[in-house]
């Protein structure tokens, strides 16, 4: 059946500013484009958009799927403004919860207190006797009680672990902040989702996203729930004919070779394999992301990194040899320094790109060699808003030239697409879309934070459509209004182009589409 769709603005973002009138849709693709009167009686259906306005499928360039359903399902503490707003939370969640169940959080972030408050284990103690795991909104740093730290045989007699930081009072005695290795080998001790569990999240994640407009997502999860199997199989319950949404699905270093060997299957055009993902180095705000140089609010350390240089090698080797790209979330300029290094002694195969995740921090030097390689860029830039101010201190004057630097790196010509990396941060792409505009936190009036990277409307949006789909190597098919691309569209009431950039945030999703079907309508 052909359908037309007609009667409201309609973006196609092929150059700035450019409109039509029409759509003419079949089997999931666009079949034409141009004026109403022209293709309105080829059309069998008619799909009026009552002046709104019509956009290329947002794509969220980076986010965990499942484990942004499991923050819609849990106890979310990202909404804490203080220590006290946070420990109320606490108090009043799982008043029934057996001694052998565990207590768990996320989101917290002690930035957003105003004395900077991270619990200790102690505090944590009066809450409950089952063992709690409370992790930090970076996902790279979390906080428990001494029930957790028994289990996970964590002592004073504990040697500090090479791959991350076990938290100390003066006394030498673990406070219960634990950051990466250490944290991570604490969250194994958690019993895994099953697969009904995991499919429930992910359930709950896509109905949310459609709700906001997306109409796909790179995804990692794979490699966070033990086998792979589960994950997968959520992913096959979910999505597919009855429910399209398109998942990019990024392959953990941990599972990678798994996946390879039982040659898994997925289901495209709506799960689609992705690139070998492995973490170099943490993040700015637990102060674990790998500077070249020491952090200037706390010179006593440089960052962390999560995995050694014949590791970080090893990982790209392995991902040659079944002729994949490797996707590396780097950072510190320290940690793009070495996944460069490793990707410069193994290239990428014919045809593909590695992803480079984050790039916060950067150097001339760094820019220069990322320019000579076939890379792709993820960025996200909605931790301007939820990074500044606090991160030009931890950086210091000298390192902020390249930092978040979204401008640059568009103009340098780097095939950039943006995400939110859920549930990290709110997912809303148009939080992300008001971020590159502004550079400041929505409510602010100041000019923003290192406003000389602030972005056009053009460039923000071109980031959510045209930008996504090229770092996934469909830049031939999908994020413009175009014959033969896929008719995935997102429609809202606001022309973003045009609308005051307070009233980004006021926009509302009218529709969202995918493959020529409505997937969501308000």
């Amino acid at each position: 059946m052909k359908t037309i769709w007609h009667n409201g603005k309609l973006y196609t973002m092929e150059t700035e500013g450019e409109t039509i009138e029409a759509i003419l849709t079949e089997n999931g693709k666009i079949i034409a484009v141009g004026n109403y009167d022209e293709l309105k009686n080829e059309a069998d259906e008619a799909i009026d958009l009552n002046g709104a306005v019509l956009y290329p499928g947002f794509i969220d360039n980076h986010m965990h799927m499942i484990g942004h359903g499991q923050k819609l399902l849990s106890l979310d503490l990202s909404k804490a403004k203080s220590a006290d707003d946070m420990m109320d939370m606490l108090m009043k969640s799982h008043p029934d919860l057996k001694e052998d169940e565990w207590f768990i959080g996320e989101g917290w972030n002690e930035n957003n207190f105003s004395d900077k408050k991270i619990f200790t284990r102690f505090e944590l103690d009066k809450v409950t006797n089952s063992p709690m795991f409370l992790k930090r909104t970076c996902r790279h740093a979390a906080v428990v009680n001494s029930k957790a730290l028994e289990l996970a045989g964590i002592t004073k007699d504990t040697p500090d672990p090479d791959d991350g930081v076990i938290g100390r009072d003066e006394n030498g005695e673990p406070n219960g902040l634990l950051k990466e290795g250490p944290m991570n080998r604490l969250l194994q001790l958690i019993p895994e989702p099953t697969e009904e569990m995991l499919t429930k999240a992910l359930e709950k994640s896509v109905d949310d996203l459609l709700s906001l407009g997306l109409t796909g997502s790179v995804t990692d999860d794979l490699g966070y729930y033990g086998d792979y199997r589960n994950p997968l199989q959520a992913f096959r319950n979910v999505i597919g004919e009855k429910k399209k949404y398109r998942a990019h699905l990024l392959r953990r270093s941990t599972v990678f070779t798994h996946l390879m060997e039982d040659e898994a299957t997925y289901d495209e055009p709506w799960i689609e394999p992705g690139e070998m993902k492995f973490f170099i180095d943490g993040a700015l705000g637990g102060s674990t992301a790998l500077l070249s140089e020491p952090y200037s609010d706390n010179p006593s350390t440089s960052g962390n990194v999560v995995l050694t240089d014949e590791e970080i090698d090893t990982n790209v080797a392995t991902a040659r040899k079944y002729g994949q790209a490797v996707a590396m979330h780097m950072i510190g300029d320290g940690a793009v320094e070495k996944g460069l290094d490793a990707i410069e002694r193994h290239p990428v195969p014919e045809g593909k790109r590695d992803r480079l995740i984050h790039v916060n921090v950067l150097r001339d030097d760094l820019v220069e060699r990322m320019k000579k390689l076939p890379v792709v860029l993820d960025i996200q830039p909605v931790f301007v808003s939820s990074d500044f101010p606090w991160v030009m201190d931890r950086l210091g004057e000298e390192r902020l030239d390249w930092a978040y630097a979204w401008k640059r790196l568009l103009n340098e010509g780097f095939i950039c697409g943006a995400g939110s990396d859920a549930p990290i941060e709110e997912v809303n792409p148009l939080l992300g879309i008001y971020a590159a505009v502004t550079r400041r936190k929505p409510g602010q009036t100041h000019e923003g934070y290192l406003p000389k990277e602030k972005l056009g409307r053009f460039e923000a949006v071109g980031l959510f459509t045209t930008g996504g789909a090229a770092t996934i190597g469909k830049a031939d098919s999908r994020g413009k209004l175009s014959v033969g691309f896929d008719a995935d569209f997102t429609v809202l009431d606001k022309d973003l182009f045009e609308v005051d950039e307070e009233k980004i945030l006021d926009t509302a999703v009218v529709m969202t589409v995918v493959a020529g079907d409505v997937m969501y309508r308000s």
